[in-house]
């Protein structure tokens, strides 16, 4: 693929140039040919992403080298932040999330005496991207946070009456505080993914509630112990639709702004769907069997199915 916006034109042999050189070649002088195609190509990037992004497409290719269906590598690392309950890092390409769990005890709430607390939350910082500022959370982290805690209460993986310590009076509430550290797009997967690894890292010490003095009492001796999670744990894989023709898997940052339509899907184990967040159409146009006529094809299910064959990948991968 030509990644030069300005063709250059042959000089004619034998005869000598007189033209000054423009100001481009003068300022790539002191480069390799390889190095000025990529700042070329990089140039043209910024400059037009739609249409640097096209050219990769019409080369059944996306421009980190992928196939359309193609999903980043994973890593996950656990229990690296030792002041916290359970921590976890987890890598997806160059998205890069750290998350860590904190515990405290609260009184329940009036209506339901028997259970504790899961807050869980995202935070997108200034360093982790240009495209977010410094200040008070942005309306995408918030969006992000509400959807990852809808994954985890929907999927019950932390059984809210297993945080309970006495009815009515002491329970546990559970933070489970992920940041951002290097922003690559499908933030949403990665911090799903984080949170879980650090709740299956998560131990409590053994808490009891003395009704004479109604004070909660935490064991220093006691072995600590694990939270009582589900079997089936929630993984989240997305997609997006871009040019209403072409579904690329785990999009990045470049893409995410340019997609017409994106696919979110929550799957426990066995396939067990959890949710599934569409905005904008599921339909893409594919070429009809007749000349000059395009179909169109409904692809949420074809998601739907590529979403259980990686997380069986995802959990092998990461969880073993």
């Amino acid at each position: 693929m030509s990644t030069s916006t300005q063709p250059k034109t042959p000089k004619t042999p034998n005869t000598p140039s007189t033209a000054q050189p423009n100001a481009e070649d003068a300022a790539f002088a002191h480069l390799s040919q390889e190095e000025q195609d990529a700042l070329r190509a990089s140039v043209f990037q910024r400059l037009h992403p739609r249409l640097y992004l096209e050219r990769y497409i019409e080369e059944d290719v996306r421009p980190d080298g992928r196939a359309f269906g193609e999903w980043r590598g994973v890593f996950c690392n656990v229990g690296s932040i030792s002041t916290a309950e359970g921590s976890a890092l987890v890598r997806m390409g160059d998205t890069t999330v750290v998350c860590g769990v904190k515990a405290e005890i609260a009184e329940p709430e009036l209506d339901k005496e028997g259970e504790g607390f899961l807050v869980p939350n995202l935070d997108l910082p200034a360093m982790c991207s240009p495209k977010f500022k410094p200040g008070p959370p942005t309306e995408e982290a918030q969006v992000l946070s509400e959807r990852l805690n809808q994954a985890l209460v929907t999927s019950n993986f932390l059984p809210l009456s297993t945080l309970c310590i006495h009815p009515g009076k002491a329970a546990w509430v559970i933070y489970v505080d992920a940041t951002c550290i290097n922003y690559d797009g499908n933030a949403f997967d990665a911090t799903l993914l984080a949170m879980v690894a650090a709740l299956r890292n998560t131990k409590l010490p053994q808490a009891t509630y003395n009704p004479e003095t109604h004070r909660t009492t935490c064991s220093r001796l006691a072995p600590r112990v694990p939270l009582q999670l589900a079997k089936s744990a929630p993984v989240a894989m997305s997609f997006g639709i871009f040019d209403g023709k072409h579904v690329l898997a785990d999009p990045t940052s470049f893409e995410e702004p340019l997609l017409e339509a994106s696919i979110s899907v929550v799957l426990g184990d066995g396939g067990e769907l959890v949710s599934v967040e569409q905005l904008g159409s599921a339909l893409i146009t594919t070429a009809g069997e007749e000349e000059a006529k395009d179909e169109k094809r409904d692809v949420l299910e074809e998601c739907i199915q590529n979403a259980s064959r990686r997380r069986e990948a995802v959990m092998k991968e990461v969880f073993g």
